[in-house]
């Protein structure tokens, strides 16, 4: 398995993996990602900046999971409420995280963010945050296990959704 960024070819299966999210979401009754988004408009996005990466099967290229790392900040963790973030320096930004279904319980999305933690080393940066639907119990669960501590709620700027913020100091 390999950790890189996404590329033209892996384009359909990203979506496809955001797809099936959604569908679980609904099922879940998680009003997560129910108003179409991410997309394919988001991805490409995501990929001109270089932000959009995957896990990938080594010898057929399957996308296994996927997720959005950034350095460039997030507008919507610049008010937190009813609590506050650990630390004031630059951080690394998580989003769009995705597992295969057929993938899920392998600790998948624990690689995506180890390999997020280890860029944030290679840069210098030593904070790494997240959100996620109050609701999403799975992956609240997967940022405890990887060490994340909940920080308060923030508010995304698209829809003033409410959801849930964590944050993870990376050691050296």
């Amino acid at each position: 398995m390999i950790f890189r960024r996404t590329k033209d070819k892996d384009r359909q299966q990203v979506v496809e993996l955001w797809q099936k999210a959604r569908t679980y979401f609904q099922e879940a009754g998680i009003d997560q990602w129910q108003d179409g988004y991410p997309n394919e408009e988001s991805l490409a996005e995501d990929m001109a900046r270089g932000e959009s990466y995957v896990l990938a099967d080594e010898e057929g290229g399957q996308v296994l999971a996927t997720a959005f790392i950034s350095f460039a900040g997030e507008p919507d963790y610049e008010r937190i409420y009813e609590g506050s973030w650990q630390s004031e320096g630059p951080y690394g930004v998580v989003h769009r995280v995705a597992v295969a279904p057929e993938q899920k319980g392998r600790g998948l999305a624990g690689r995506l963010i180890e390999q997020a933690e280890e860029m944030c080393r290679q840069r210098g940066v030593f904070s790494l945050r997240i959100d996620t639907h109050e609701d999403n119990r799975s992956m609240r669960r997967m940022l405890v296990k990887n060490g994340f501590s909940y920080q308060g709620i923030i508010y995304l700027g698209r829809g003033g959704d409410r959801r849930v913020a964590f944050e993870k100091k990376v050691t050296k």
